[in-house]
């Protein structure tokens, strides 16, 4: 009988560890659930004017509105939509009525029409301020010469058209004929696995029980033999 107590208390005490990794992905699916919602609400908010200093942290999704010219400069992200296959999302640069240089992220065209020329426009754009994090240790760096980059690299994307670090994802805008195509930011690439983790450690746990209890039943089998 003294044989089976280490196995039985390694048992549960695994099986305790696993249940608490379990419940702990619980909560922390709830709190994620809570952080979408609020990102969800503040993207359909009133749309205010852009600010004048901008913060990472404070305004990341703030809904604006601006009104002024959306210039032939132009940057070109190639990136996927599960829709339409490969897309590009144009960046342009946005001159407003109050004389700021901004990043205007209009939405989407096809790759054939990467080369087509898309005339100034002067429109009011309503839209959320986004900086985006998509680049990895697998991101390529930014084709410059064709002009083909692998992500919103909002500093990098500045620079280059001479703007503020400053990106308006285009909601909508009043234009009658649009040449591109607005996606709007959405919560939907913000990742939530967490329901995905607790199913694992829950199910680890219950194999974990069932190996101890094997193990158990095998080990008294072996006693009685």
């Amino acid at each position: 009988m003294q044989r089976l107590i280490l196995p039985l208390f390694f048992g549960i005490l695994g099986t305790a560890i696993l249940l608490w990794l379990g419940s702990w992905q619980v909560q922390r699916l709830a709190w994620k659930e809570g952080v979408l919602a609020d990102i969800n609400a503040r993207m359909t908010d009133a749309p205010v004017a852009v600010p004048a200093s901008p913060d990472v942290a404070r305004d990341q999704y703030l809904p604006v509105v601006a009104s002024g010219l959306i210039t032939t400069d132009e940057i070109h992200v190639l990136a996927s939509s599960k829709q339409t296959g490969a897309i590009y999302r144009v960046i342009a640069a946005f001159e407003t009525a109050d004389g700021r240089r901004l990043l205007l992220d209009r939405g989407w065209i096809k790759p054939e029409a990467k080369d087509t020329p898309r005339p100034e426009v002067a429109t009011t754009v309503t839209g959320n301020l986004h900086w985006p994090d998509e680049r990895d240790g697998f991101t390529p760096d930014a084709d410059t010469a064709a002009n083909i980059w692998f992500a919103r690299e909002v500093p990098e994307m500045a620079a280059k058209l001479g703007t503020e670090p400053v990106l308006i994802v285009a909601r909508a805008t009043d234009e009658t004929r649009p040449d591109v195509t607005p996606m709007p930011v959405t919560s939907a690439g913000i990742p939530n696995d967490h329901l995905q983790y607790a199913v694992t450690w829950f199910g680890l746990a219950l194999v974990w029980v069932a190996m101890t209890l094997y193990y158990l039943r095998r080990m008294r089998i072996r006693e009685k033999v």
